[in-house]
């Protein structure tokens, strides 16, 4: 006999209440080891969004190498990534209050390498350590001169003056990534790319010799262009130059040799990730024979291993279907490892037995797989004849069950980016809105990456269209399935996924209610003002600008606020860089004055992306509390009511 209670979809009760899931959440992040000793940092929202540095050492002990508040980020690109290195028994890492290099010793305050500039006007990441002249070789960008902000490469002092913030070594280029350095130390390799390009558009691989002065000489390009996307460039233990390159429409291995590049284990998978941050890889060396690697097939991030002589891949059994961030010496590799049924993890895999331990979870969350809804990836038909890709979430609560024949809501999720992806894995955010009794598809829509370059640049001039159009037919597809009800469908995203729900909720009538979390809303104002990482992506996703204007008019939700009558939530930061307060705040005042159900809720303190627990809190609740309101059920939960203009009653 079934005994589960029956109530609507949207007003089950659940045990994964916001405050459950949130109090040990951590985000893990920026693996890296040296000798015996590993390393990583965790994102931290009891701790206001601080940044940790965490160190596992050989007997197995775990410690905060960081004290508090020191929060290991670095703002250059905005983004980050390549916050801290550690190497020869040393760390160095950026802070992210006033974007310093510092060395950390394992007894003691942090010691600044960089000068005490207001406003952290010159920002650091992604080092390298050249042992043999005492110095590190970092990506500096300088925002010490009115306009476009300066990046180059430059070197640190490790003992000695860097009173100007550092030698510049290379310069010309709008931005520069991943100086890495020979292991007997005579050439450096490094990464470039300029306007409109990003880096999984086009970048080159340059290659220079170090003069005995420490300068750089005979400077060539290697690999790349305006239309090759290159990735992690390394060194072998041997000497030799490895690179992931998307020249066949897929990021594949090469090995540089005789002046050519040569494929490693060619095949319709993605061995490389957009850079959106700094210290991003895929591979690494178990020895000059071996490289351990990570590729996407099928819905899948695999763990395999290359023998460079046969040119066999073979993959490693884990029981996870994501593996990221993997770090490989000849006795073991660390790796974040992921599944729908446990929360991302820090995993040291023995390489000789094959025996896995896991130093840290990201969440000590002990869920009932009773509660959790395993995605199951979708394929459904989008404009001209293509296919489009997701990953679908039944709802699911073991005490529950909804009144016969009633379907449930749909929560449709548009990631940010846009050139990103999303994966099938464990996800307690998503769980909260599946145990509640919704739905949710995570949407891989074209432009995603993880699927080849030509599914990429599908979005290349139709960012607004083809994530539109897509987000809408996986919608319109599950409610032909009589998955979900067609007429309770709402749409979420962060971002370039808060600009893809507003197009939806302006643009289109699929939809009863959006949320948006620091969405774009004027693509103009974003042109214009965004930093400079960014500040010419949209020529790739919309047009050139201001040539094109009539593009980002036409595209931006701002301007065609009387097609909007869709009743819609924001959530902003209001120290948000990348999409201004603004963006939110002019539309929210237009809707008011319309008569559409709006609401909005500020945060201080908060930039792009939410870090702090109390944040992330409120923000999850209130989606539900105005889901609640608008599609006419009662969360089960008690949460703090939210103001919403014009709704009646």
């Amino acid at each position: 006999m079934d005994e589960r209670i029956v109530a609507p979809f949207g007003a089950w009760k659940s045990p994964l209440t916001a405050d459950v899931i949130l109090s040990s959440a951590l985000s893990l992040d920026q693996i890296q080891v040296d000798g015996d000793t590993i390393y990583w940092t965790e994102g931290r929202p009891s701790e206001g969004g601080r940044t940790v540095l965490v160190r596992r050492t050989p007997d197995g002990q775990i410690e905060d190498l960081t004290p508090t508040p020191f929060n290991v980020r670095t703002r250059v690109h905005e983004y980050g990534g390549g916050a801290f290195l550690a190497a020869d028994g040393n760390v160095y890492c950026s802070n992210f209050a006033d974007q310093r290099i510092y060395r950390v010793s394992q007894s003691g305050d942090p010691q600044p390498l960089t000068p005490d500039l207001p406003g952290g006007v010159l920002r650091y990441a992604d080092a390298t350590l050249d042992a043999a002249r005492n110095r590190l070789i970092l990506v500096r960008e300088d925002h010490r001169e009115p306009g476009e902000v300066k990046n180059t490469l430059v070197a640190l002092a490790l003992d000695g003056d860097n009173a100007d913030g550092g030698t510049v070594l290379v310069e010309g280029n709008d931005f520069y990534a991943t100086p890495r350095l020979s292991l007997d130390g005579s050439r450096l390799l490094w990464l470039t790319w300029n306007h409109p390009n990003m880096p999984w558009d086009g970048i080159a691989l340059w290659l220079a010799d170090i003069a005995a002065d420490g300068s750089l000489t005979n400077a060539r390009q290697i690999v790349g262009g305006d239309s090759e996307s290159i990735f992690q460039p390394t060194w072998s233990p041997d000497g030799e130059l490895y690179f992931i390159s998307d020249r066949t429409g897929w990021w594949n291995l090469y090995r540089w040799r005789n002046g050519q590049a040569e494929a490693l284990a060619p095949m319709e998978a993605e061995f490389g990730v957009p850079q959106w941050r700094f210290g991003m890889e895929t591979y690494g060396f178990s020895d000059a024979s071996h490289i351990i690697c990570t590729w996407q097939h099928s819905g899948r991030i695999h763990l395999g291993s290359l023998d460079l002589t046969s040119g066999a891949l073979t993959p490693i059994e884990t029981p996870y279907t994501a593996v990221a961030a993997p770090h490989v010496s000849a006795h073991q590799t660390v790796f974040i490892g992921m599944s729908p049924a446990e929360p991302p993890q820090i995993v040291r895999m023995d390489m000789a037995s094959g025996k896995r331990e896991v130093p840290r979870r990201s969440s000590t969350l002990a869920i009932d797989e009773s509660w959790i809804s395993v995605p199951q990836e979708v394929e459904f038909p989008t404009e001209n004849g293509l296919t489009a890709y997701g990953y679908f979430y039944p709802p699911r609560n073991p005490d529950y069950v909804a009144p016969a024949g009633e379907l449930p809501p749909l929560r449709v999720m548009s990631h940010g980016g846009p050139t990103a992806q999303v994966m099938g894995v464990f996800n307690p955010s998503i769980l909260y809105w599946t145990s509640r009794g919704f739905a949710v598809l995570d949407v891989n829509y074209g432009g995603s990456t993880g699927y080849g370059r030509a599914y990429r640049d599908r979005l290349k001039g139709q960012w607004g269209v083809v994530d539109l159009d897509d987000c809408v037919n996986g919608a319109r597809y599950l409610a032909r399935q009589g998955l979900v009800d067609g007429n309770r469908l709402t749409i979420t995203g962060g971002s370039a996924g808060g600009y893809t729900t507003l197009c939806a909720v302006t643009f289109r009538d699929a939809f009863r209610a959006g949320s948006s979390y620091f969405g774009v809303s004027d693509l103009e104002a974003l042109a214009r003002d965004t930093h400079k990482f960014e500040s010419r992506y949209l020529d790739q996703m919309i047009g050139p600008y201001p040539e094109r204007r009539d593009l980002y008019q036409q595209r931006s939700p701002i301007h065609h606020l009387e097609q909007m009558h869709t009743p819609a939530i924001f959530f902003q930061g209001l120290e948000d860089p990348v999409v201004p307060p603004n963006q939110a705040e002019t539309m929210v005042e237009v809707l008011r004055s319309k008569g559409v159900p709006v609401a909005y809720l500020a945060f201080p303190g908060e930039s792009h992306g939410f870090r702090q627990a109390q944040n992330i809190k409120r923000s999850l609740e209130a989606e539900l509390y105005f889901y609640g309101r608008i599609l006419g059920f009662t969360p089960a939960d008690e949460i703090e009511s939210v103001q919403i203009d014009n709704l009646p009653g």
